[in-house]
């Protein structure tokens, strides 16, 4: 049985915290796996992983085994990206996104970069959910964020541009309420909340909240239904399944911004496809659109990085949070 494909299994394993995820990653299937653990096992003559029908431990020679090995392997993956680093992008890319951007600017240029980059495989899920790129093993993400403390982690965060929320409500909601002409109207009012966000609500006044969602897509679903006024991204006002029916209010309220980011994981080399996309993305959404003017000017010419450090695997860490 091939050493290396044991080790990297190995490390898999301990990585995302169980022979199942594992598995999912190797694209194998569990059996294999626990065929190649026993392998490096008895191969050492150690046991390197309490199991039970619950959960997966690392031995103490197992936590050993595991530093060594994750060294190893990292060193020969950043060797075969140097020597490799002017080859074309190729490969899986895996990378998620924001729900509210599956029908908008980000879509289409990610449809952009497949057909620039033939020999990618663009794989994208659009969610609002806490994914942790290490553990499910991303590529990269696409992160909104208000506060840069909320950011993940142990990987290097760069911003894109700043992007504003706005109050809208669909034209059949307002065809019902009324269009609001002053904050103090907003009273009156029905809201869509985001959950634990704190770009919720920009409204000036104590809202009365008539449904609260855990997406940013949710929102923008929901107040195009015509449940109620709710705080939505901006751009999403100029995308066409939205064009004709959301419309703002209250227009010259002051608005509120949250910072796109790019996430990936810190390592001296990046793979050409990963490179690639980060590149591209930051070029494509650092300049305007031409069809809506640039919701960022404050951020022109900006090209923030931020490392966030620290980050452990699965089975050699605590609780670990990144948002989405």
């Amino acid at each position: 049985m091939d050493t290396l494909s044991s080790i990297d299994t190995f490390r898999q394993v301990v990585e995302s915290g169980s022979f199942v995820a594992a598995a999912e990653r190797l694209e194998v299937s569990p059996a294999t796996v626990s065929k190649r653990i026993m392998h490096v096992e008895e191969r050492l003559g150690v046991r390197l992983l309490n199991r039970n029908t619950r959960k997966l431990s690392l031995t103490d020679s197992g936590r050993l085994y595991f530093e060594r090995c994750k060294t190893i392997l990292e060193d020969l993956q950043a060797t075969e990206l140097e020597l490799g680093s002017d080859r074309a992008p190729r490969g899986r890319l895996r990378i998620t996104c924001p729900g509210f951007a599956a029908t908008g600017e980000l879509a289409r240029l990610l449809a952009e970069y497949g057909r620039r980059y033939p020999e990618v495989l663009v794989d994208v899920s659009f969610e609002d959910r806490l994914a942790d790129l290490v553990e499910e093993g991303y590529d990269a993400a696409v992160r909104l964020v208000a506060n840069t403390d909320t950011l993940p982690q142990g990987l290097i965060a760069r911003s894109v541009r700043r992007e504003t929320f706005c109050l809208a409500a669909s034209r059949q909601y307002i065809n019902r309420h009324g269009l609001p002409r002053s904050p103090a109207d907003l009273a009156r009012h029905d809201f869509v909340a985001l959950h634990d966000s704190a770009w919720s609500i920009a409204a000036p006044i104590a809202p009365r909240v008539a449904l609260c969602c855990r997406s940013t897509a949710g929102v923008v679903s929901a107040v195009a239904a015509g449940v109620g006024i709710g705080s939505v991204p901006k751009v999403v006002l100029d995308d066409p399944p939205y064009r004709e029916l959301l419309i703002p209010v209250l227009p010259d309220s002051p608005p509120q911004h949250a910072t796109l980011y790019i996430v990936y994981m810190r390592r001296k080399f990046v793979s050409p496809k990963v490179s690639a996309f980060i590149e591209f993305i930051i070029h494509s959404l650092s300049r305007p659109c031409p069809n809506r003017p640039l919701t960022a000017q404050a951020n022109k010419n900006h090209d923030s990085t931020i490392h966030i450090l620290d980050t452990q695997s699965q089975l050699t860490r605590g609780s670990h949070s990144c948002v989405t």
